[in-house]
Parts: C-alpha cells; structure tokens; sequence
C-alpha cells in the first residue's frame, strides 16, 4: 500500500498526492506508512521462495522464477569511484524520501509519448559496468537505454511503494546494483489466484520433496484440505498472503524477469534502509521499440546516445 500523508509538505521533498517520507510527514502522522510483512524468503541457490520461521509457512516453499542474483558485482574500490562520480552531480528531490538522477528520454507514460529530448547518454562510468554484464547468462544481448539512480537515507525515510516499472517503454529485464548498504526487495502480488506450497524435505539443503511422494493420507482424502496430519499434502494460499524477501546484498547485482518482472510487485520498504543505500537500475527498451517493432527508428536512435556514455543527468 502507499502511505496515506500529507505529500510535498517539508523542505527538499519530492513527494506528491498521497506519498510522504520523513521530510513531510507532520506531528500528526501517528504512525510511518503501512509496510508489508514478509513471510518469506527467497534463496538464490535453488530458485525457491521458502516460508519464514516464525511464520505460519514455515516448513513449505515454491518455485520463485525470475530473478537472477550475483554477489560482490564490482569490487570495493569500483564501488566507492562510482558514487564519488555520481555526488560531483546533483541530486533532484523524489518522491518517497528518495533522491534521484536520471539518464534517459523524455517520456510521458500516461499518454505514451516519447522523445530524445535532452538525452546526452548513459554516464561515462556505467560503460565498464554494462560490459561486466555480458558475463551473465541472463543478460545476452541486454541494451540499456536508460539509468536512474536513485539516493535512499534513513533520515528522510527514503522507500518506494509496491510497483510494477512500465512495460510499454521498457523491456523484460530490469537490472539493479545495489550500493553503499544491504536492503530487501519486497515481492507481492495482487493476483487473484492461488500459490501452491509444498513442504521442504528434512534435508539440509531445503529442497521441495519431489512431487511424485507428495502422497495424501487419508485425513487429507477425507477432509478435502490439510491439515497437521496432512503434511505431505500440497497447500493452496492465495497470492495477495504471500510477500517473498529478497536479500540484497552490498555490491550485487540483481535482475528481475519473467514472472518476477510481470506478475510480481517490487518496493524496498522504509525498515530496510538502515544507512545511505544507492541504486543503479537499468532498463532496456520494450520489443515495440526494437528491431522489427512499430518504434524502431526511435529505439534505434535512443540507443545510439545512450550507448555513447557520454551523458548527464536530464
């Protein structure tokens, strides 16, 4: 949900309509923007969303598609040359308590209209970042047309609310590096349907047991549902129950895709900026505006200055 406040009211704040960070937030908010809890985990090493501990899921996962993870991205020194390059600009006030710089088109996404305008590039220091990504396997083929980097601070109460990024403009993967501190990527879904659980086997490694020797005893024939006899037994929740963690360490890299990128909502919640956090996402264009789509001319001459690096912020 998103904060119901006041909106644009403190100094050096960005928010409009009914999103508010710390900066505008009076005495009388009694309480900080409702925040979702998460209940579970995502594990990169086996692609399953596995039910918190103390949760009322512990015990199950499912099969978490989509995202794609890799530690320690760039090295230290890498990290602390890029946010020195990104401070000698400037940070514009954003919504949410976020600050924020962009390097891309001009776009109007409610009327979905779009134009170069002062678009100069993508900046010089993300070309040895974009080439480091032709080494994942997910990123075959992966043109950035855009950068937006993004400033968060515990002292403005800096998230961003549940959302899906655009996907008439921009295309399937969406790629994040993710500076100066760890956070969490929350996932949920307002989806009418159902997520299907299975229980994690006792192993150490907390696979799901294979499908074949999920058996249903006889208190699940007879009752139709689960139960505390009924462990092996599938379990039916609905979506809008589940919110998936993502931890997000220092320096890594993550990309969203696939169902993670369409079905599920992402947002980084205020509890989970405990010290300056910067992000640098990148987007690619949408087949609309790729070789053989309606928009071709256009994407093919955004690209041309994006990939120039030899941008600043617009």
């Amino acid at each position: 949900m998103e904060a119901a406040g006041s909106g644009g009211g403190g100094p050096g704040c960005g928010c409009k309509g009914i999103r508010s960070c710390l900066l505008c937030e009076g005495p009388a908010q009694a309480a900080p923007p409702p925040q979702g809890e998460d209940n579970f985990t995502y594990c990169p090493a086996t692609g399953l969303a596995k039910g918190n501990e103390h949760s009322e899921f512990a015990g199950w996962a499912f099969p978490f598609p989509g995202v794609f993870l890799m530690e320690e991205f760039i090295s230290e020194d890498e990290e602390s040359e890029i946010v020195e390059l990104m401070d000698r600009d400037d940070w514009k006030p954003s919504q949410s308590g976020r600050k924020k710089q962009d390097y891309g088109p001009k776009v109007n996404f409610k009327k979905q209209r779009l134009k170069a305008g002062s678009f100069t590039g993508l900046p010089s220091f993300s070309k040895k970042i974009v080439a480091q990504m032709e080494a994942c396997s997910v990123l075959g083929g992966f043109l950035p047309v855009e950068q937006c980097n993004l400033d968060y601070m515990p002292e403005r109460g800096s998230a961003i609310n549940p959302h899906f990024d655009d996907w008439w403009l921009w295309g399937e993967r969406l790629v994040s590096l993710n500076l100066l501190s760890e956070t969490v990527l929350s996932m949920s879904c307002d989806s009418e349907d159902s997520i299907q659980l299975f229980p994690t086997s006792s192993k150490e490694n907390g696979e799901l047991n294979p499908p074949a020797s999920l058996t249903e005893t006889p208190a699940c024939q007879n009752s139709g549902e689960g139960g505390p006899n009924c462990m092996l037994c599938p379990r039916l929740v609905p979506s809008r129950e589940v919110a998936v963690a993502i931890a997000l360490p220092r320096r890594c890299l993550v990309v969203l895709f696939g169902a993670a990128r369409y079905r599920w909502k992402h947002a980084i919640h205020r509890r989970h900026i405990q010290r300056r956090r910067v992000c640098v996402t990148f987007r690619e264009l949408s087949e609309e505006f790729s070789a053989g789509g309606r928009h071709q001319e256009l994407g093919k001459e955004l690209l041309e200055i994006a990939l120039s690096f030899q941008g600043r912020p617009v």
